[in-house]
């Protein structure tokens, strides 16, 4: 299996304690991959400060593939943020830096390459929406996290194209959710996600109800663990074709980077 991110990247700024650690959507979802051992790439746009030349050393020590990467002058995005008792709270950021005048029109050149990937994976930071047609006439299947920053008709919009939809639901009801979900299936996405967070995850896929409680520990950091659990469910359900195996192997991956500082750790001081 060979797995792809495509889209964000940045560094999340821990401003209390001045440390700033490798994330974003689609970059995690490659690290994880690889944690995962799978075969793993990602593609996006750098900058060309100190906090890409961060991010360029990580993957590069985890020999994750760059190769067909951009990396232009101006300012890598981060977030910056902070911990109450494990929770991430999220302060601002710099809504992508310079991915947000550089555009991601030059992954259609590698298409060719893209279609060896089984899975690619995305999301609402990426700036990569005009992209999704072209990217779901390839073979493998195409993922994208609507994270909780979504507007449902927007969002429905987009699920022609994509195989997995994910969003984050944890201040919506049951109800809502549930709306949401046969929404997103009935628009086009063969499976539809959503995390609740205490409340567990839910997938409907147009005739299933399917419903995943979370694994209890006391976080140290829950920063990627809606991106955790989306690749190990993913990985899961490609290897496996079991849907409940997959949402258990994604509250259990979940957990375990709840306990990890950071998204996946790999932090400096900034």
């Amino acid at each position: 299996m060979k797995v792809i991110g495509i889209g964000d990247n940045v560094v999340d700024q821990y401003e209390h304690r001045r440390i700033r650690y490798p994330g974003g959507n689609a970059l995690n979802f490659s690290v994880y991959a690889d944690m995962l051992g799978v075969t793993s790439a990602y593609l996006g746009i750098f900058g060309n400060d100190a906090a890409a030349d961060h991010l360029l050393r990580v993957l590069a020590s985890r020999e994750i593939d760059i190769t067909h990467c951009r990396q232009v002058a101006g300012e890598n995005g981060y977030a910056s943020l902070t911990l109450q008792e494990g929770e991430r709270i999220f302060l601002g950021s710099n809504r992508g830096g310079v991915r947000q005048t550089e555009s991601l029109s030059f992954i259609l050149e590698h298409r060719d390459w893209l279609a060896d990937f089984d899975i690619i994976h995305t999301s609402s930071y990426s700036y990569i929406d005009p992209f999704l047609p072209a990217l779901a006439h390839l073979s493998g299947w195409l993922s994208y996290d609507f994270s909780d920053d979504f507007e449902c008709d927007a969002a429905l919009a987009l699920c022609p194209y994509l195989d997995f939809a994910f969003f984050s639901c944890a201040q919506y009801s049951l109800e809502e959710t549930t709306s949401l979900l046969q929404a997103a299936n009935l628009a086009g996405s063969r499976y539809a996600v959503a995390t609740r967070g205490a409340e567990g995850a839910m997938l409907y896929d147009g005739t299933r109800w399917l419903h995943q409680s979370p694994l209890r520990v006391t976080p140290v950091d829950t920063l990627g663990a809606g991106d955790a659990f989306i690749t190990a469910f993913l990985l899961s359900l490609h290897a496996h074709r079991d849907p409940t195996q997959a949402l258990s192997a994604g509250a259990e991956f979940a957990a375990k980077i709840c306990l990890v500082e950071g998204a996946f750790g790999e932090g400096e001081a900034y």
